[in-house]
């Protein structure tokens, strides 16, 4: 994101992290030097491309459980992606927020890590959960003796239980085993957990992944965790303006489609969400024809495949869940929503788009581009060196998922003494030039250029490879798309941009959000 050096850059900072948080190759040489010198014609790369594509590996256990490997022996580290097919969007109602607290509880242990004793645990833990049910019984019926009681039951009780928890035992032995970069990301389309490991220690990432969800134990550290994800939500939403703009935003960009609810949930249903839930949802969600795993680094394909089937061979063959069916209606007029709070003024607009799978999607990606990637996009030239009308403006492709019809965002920060309803104007005379002015040549290069290197940086390393490879594999069905769209790139012509910006760029395909100071 392109910035003004000015007293207004912390602010617009702030907006980039609180919007990415609410959601959210070990070098092949040849092809990653001219990703980074000079952006290459997709010929040029083409004999790269297909040395890399030979090196890939895949194969699917009878359980359904798909594994992607990609050979690369450059350096002795391995990277591992599970992907589960799982998201924000896949929630009940009023069960908000239960992907990402089962994504934080995956980290707690199993039935021998994480505990000094799992049955004594158990028994503890089951008996703490009934107290919870008592209490918030009582407190519904309002009755406040009881609820001082069983509080103070509940709160001895979960000491107790916590006397048997090993903390942290599952990244310690990551840490204590060279393993690096331990974490994991829950968006509105997925849930990823990866990290790296030396070379040698394959075998024990697929003893410790395959126990991780074979027998995870949701109950332990639970209602500590749910504090963690609550004081998370005050400071993502509650707390920050543009937190509560986002969630008002997409709420009324949707109407019906669950990409109107925010990833970390609402603050109701985190609260009223118990072990149970978790452990539903996990049942539901989470077959092993519901993950994919991505390996790319030192490794044998044949010894990756022998190693899992003995260990993920282990988990149960089951139907992958349904995926979300529910269609958003089109929009028939501009929505708008207007927040007055203690910030600085922000402006958003969004429309809507179709998925990821859609033919046009390499247009949409250089249209997004076009208008708000750098110094040279049209934003950046128009509303923030030419006019001055904003100290930012930057745009947004896929918003919040893209596995499902989404949003193309573009959002600004007014100029001092610079009203939103300028930069509106502003920002709708480039969206108008757009459909009605051909792009010029080498402005449409420049562009694929822009998508062509952005895509290969990607694949920079192991973990770059098997996160860019896993997610193509499971929202398109083949990781081979991934270098489709470099020729997909290719053939966006000035015509499509206009066409696709006609179809678009309407009022009543709008969607307006602003914060106008108190």
């Amino acid at each position: 994101m392109i910035i003004k050096n000015n007293p207004y850059c912390r602010a617009v900072i702030g907006f980039w992290v609180a919007f990415l948080l609410f959601w959210g190759f070990g070098s092949f040489s040849p092809l990653l030097a001219q990703a980074k010198e000079e952006p290459a014609d997709v010929q040029s790369i083409t004999p790269y491309l297909k040395q890399f594509q030979q090196k890939i590996t895949e194969f699917r256990l009878d359980n359904g459980l798909k594994f992607i490997i990609l050979e690369n022996r450059d350096a002795p580290v391995i990277s591992f992606v599970t992907y589960a097919d799982v998201g924000g969007a896949d929630e009940p109602d009023g069960k908000t927020g239960v992907a990402h607290f089962l994504e934080h509880l995956a980290f707690k242990g199993t039935k021998t890590i994480g505990t000094s004793d799992y049955l004594s645990e158990k028994k503890v833990l089951d008996r703490l959960e009934a107290i919870d049910k008592e209490l918030q019984a009582a407190k519904k019926a309002g009755k406040s003796a009881e609820v001082a009681k069983l509080t103070e039951e509940f709160q001895k009780t979960k000491a107790e239980s916590e006397k048997f928890v090993q903390r942290n035992e599952y990244g310690q032995i990551v840490e204590t085993q060279g393993g690096v970069g331990l974490n994991a990301t829950t968006s509105s389309d997925a849930t990823s957990y990866f990290y790296s490991f030396p070379s040698n220690k394959l075998e024990l990432w697929m003893s410790l992944e395959s126990e991780r969800f074979l027998e995870p134990v949701f109950q332990r550290e639970f209602y500590k965790e749910k504090d963690v994800i609550l004081e998370e939500r005050r400071m993502r939403t509650d707390n920050s303006p543009l937190g509560l703009l986002i969630e008002a935003f997409l709420d009324q960009a949707y109407t019906v489609h669950p990409y109107k609810r925010p990833v970390i949930g609402y603050d109701r249903d985190i609260r009223n969400l118990e072990p149970s839930d978790i452990q539903n949802f996990f049942d539901k969600f989470y077959p092993a024809s519901n993950l994919t795993i991505a390996i790319a680094g030192d490794v044998d394909p044949e010894q990756v495949k022998q190693l899992a089937k003995v260990y993920f061979g282990r988990f149960p063959a089951k139907p992958k869940p349904p995926q979300v069916t529910v269609v958003e209606p089109n929009q028939t007029k501009t929505k708008e929503i207007t927040l007055k709070l203690a910030s600085q003024p922000w402006y958003l607009e969004g429309y809507h788009r179709p998925a990821l799978n859609h033919p046009d999607h390499a247009v949409y990606e250089v249209i997004a581009t076009l208008m708000s990637e750098g110094r040279t996009s049209r934003l950046y030239k128009a509303l923030v060196e030419d006019k001055q009308l904003a100290l930012a403006a930057q745009g947004f492709n896929g918003f919040p998922g893209d596995k499902y019809p989404n949003l193309l965002l573009f959002y600004a920060l007014s100029a001092p003494n610079v009203s939103l309803e300028e930069v509106a104007q502003g920002l709708n005379l480039e969206l108008e030039r757009l459909k009605n002015e051909p792009v010029s040549e080498q402005e449409l290069e420049r562009v694929k250029n822009q998508l062509r290197a952005a895509l290969l940086r990607g694949l920079d390393s192991n973990m770059g490879m098997a996160r860019s490879l896993i997610e193509y594999e499971v929202k398109t069905g083949d990781w081979r798309n991934l270098f489709a769209q470099l020729d997909a790139y290719n053939a966006v012509t000035a015509a499509d941009i206009q066409r696709v910006a006609k179809e678009t760029f309407t009022p009543e395909n709008r969607t307006i959000g602003r914060i106008l100071p108190k």
